[in-house]
């Protein structure tokens, strides 16, 4: 798997049409696949210390990702990737079959209301998913009350359909300042960690383990980071995967 795709992107023409369910749509129509954040190969050493061959996976958010695919020639095939666009859905479970990956299960979900069962996955996974909610969430550290339910309401669903002593892993542009208090919410047992990897900009890989709190000093913010705020063009934020790094509602002022 590489970072290239053959055909090519549709770029928005505004931060807030990544909530629009009807440009993934159009996207994925012409959009063969991409990678946000780099593909499996440039984190798999984080990832494959938290599975066995036996684990049940949970993919947020798949689009036209091979990260699935990756996860399966690595031993796991107790797979299932959710999509809120319905021809991304179509898209991977067509090429899964051609690729002989029919183990591999795809459905249509949306990750605010997840349609499973309670601590039914050993792990749940997500790649810049999340992010997408934050795209257009006001001040970073206070992101709008419309913004917080959403990713209140995805969290909480990740947190049941976990197993007791299951992982829940975020790979994302949000900084630990940002994400670790919203992850240590006092609603969720789960304890945090985070690594990062990549040369040019480091993406951060948190490891959430349910059945266990994180200590008090992590919940608070620190706030004294400057934070940065980017205004490129949507074909430059899109190429270098900086769409989701930054807090602006217009990608191409």
């Amino acid at each position: 798997m590489d970072d290239t795709h053959p055909t090519p992107t549709v770029p928005p023409s505004t931060a807030s049409a990544y909530l629009n369910p009807s440009y993934w749509d159009e996207r994925f129509t012409k959009e063969e696949k991409y990678e946000w954040l780099k593909d499996y190969s440039h984190f798999r050493h984080l990832i494959q210390p938290h599975l066995t061959p036996n684990s049940s996976v949970l993919e947020l958010g798949c689009g036209n990702s091979q990260m699935c695919e990756g996860l399966y020639m690595d031993g796991t095939t107790n797979i299932t990737c959710i999509d809120l666009s319905h021809v991304a859905v179509q898209n991977m479970q067509n090429r899964l079959l051609s690729h002989k990956f029919k183990d591999i299960k795809v459905m249509q979900a949306d990750m605010l209301e997840l349609p499973f069962d309670d601590e039914c996955f050993d792990l749940v996974i997500e790649k810049g998913t999340m992010d997408v909610l934050f795209v257009d969430s006001g001040d970073p550290w206070n992101p709008k009350p419309e913004t917080m339910a959403k990713v209140m309401s995805t969290l909480k669903g990740v947190h049941r359909v976990l197993k007791e002593n299951g992982t829940f892993i975020s790979i994302t542009f949000g900084q630990p300042h940002f994400r670790r208090p919203i992850f240590n919410a006092p609603e969720f047992s789960w304890s945090v960690e985070y690594t990062t990897f990549g040369e040019t900009f480091h993406y951060f890989v948190y490891v959430l383990k349910k059945g266990q709190r994180s200590s008090n000093e992590d919940i608070q913010p620190v706030k004294s980071f400057e934070v940065q705020h980017f205004n490129l063009f949507h074909e430059e934020l899109e190429g270098e995967d900086f769409a989701f790094r930054i807090n602006v509602d217009e990608l191409n002022n």
